[in-house]
C-alpha cells in the first residue's frame, strides 16, 4: 500500500465510486441539501455534464477513488458564464489529509485554465473544515444566506465563499 495520490479526470466508469462518496453526505450531513443519493447512472450524467463546459476530477489513491472535485455553471444566465460554482467531496476515511486542498488546487487551476473568472463555493453552516479548506485556498467569504434550506428537522444557513481569476480585463470568449 502507497501514500501516492494520483489526480485526473472523471470517467462514466467512476460514476459508482463517485456516487458511494456522496452518498455519505446526502444521508448523514449537511453538506449537501439533496435528500436523496443519485443513482450511478445519474451521476455519470453529471459527470458528462460538468465535462462539457467545466471539469471534474477524482483523486485515486491504491486504484481506489478517496475523492472528487468539480466544476460547473455559477448561474444559467449568459453573464454568469465565466464564474462557477465548485464542490469537494471526499471518502470519510480521507479527510483531514490534505486531499481536498490538493484536489481544489487542481480544479481551480483548471477552472482558471478553461477562462473562469469567479469560483464561488457555498458551505452549510456550521463546517469549520469547509470554512478553513475555503480560506486556505483564497477565497473570500461573501455573505450568508440565513435559514435557506431544510435538512435533517432544522433550517440552515449557507455562507458563500468566492476567489477571484484573472486580470480585470474582459474576459477571453
Amino acid at each position: 500500500m502507497t501514500d501516492e495520490l494520483t489526480l485526473r479526470d472523471a470517467t462514466a466508469l467512476d460514476a459508482a465510486a463517485c456516487a458511494a462518496i456522496y452518498a455519505h453526505y446526502v444521508e448523514q450531513s449537511t453538506a449537501t441539501f439533496e435528500e436523496v443519493p443519485p443513482t450511478v447512472d445519474e451521476m455519470a450524467a453529471r459527470i458528462a455534464s460538468a465535462q462539457e463546459r467545466h471539469a471534474w476530477i477524482v483523486a485515486e489513491r491504491d486504484g481506489a477513488i478517496v475523492g472528487y472535485a468539480y466544476g460547473g455553471p455559477f448561474k444559467a444566465r449568459a453573464a454568469y458564464r465565466y464564474s462557477c460554482e465548485v464542490s469537494v467531496y471526499l471518502d470519510v476515511t480521507s479527510r483531514g489529509g490534505g486531499v481536498g486542498r490538493t484536489l481544489y488546487a487542481a480544479l481551480l487551476a483548471r477552472m482558471e485554465s478553461l477562462g473562469m473568472r469567479m469560483a464561488c463555493g457555498g458551505v452549510t453552516m456550521p463546517n469549520d473544515a469547509s470554512v478553513a479548506l475555503h480560506l486556505a485556498m483564497g477565497f473570500e467569504k461573501v455573505g450568508t444566506y440565513r435559514r435557506i434550506g431544510w435538512k435533517h428537522g432544522e433550517w440552515r444557513d449557507v455562507t458563500w465563499f468566492q476567489k477571484p481569476f484573472g486580470a480585470d480585463g474582459p474576459p477571453r470568449d
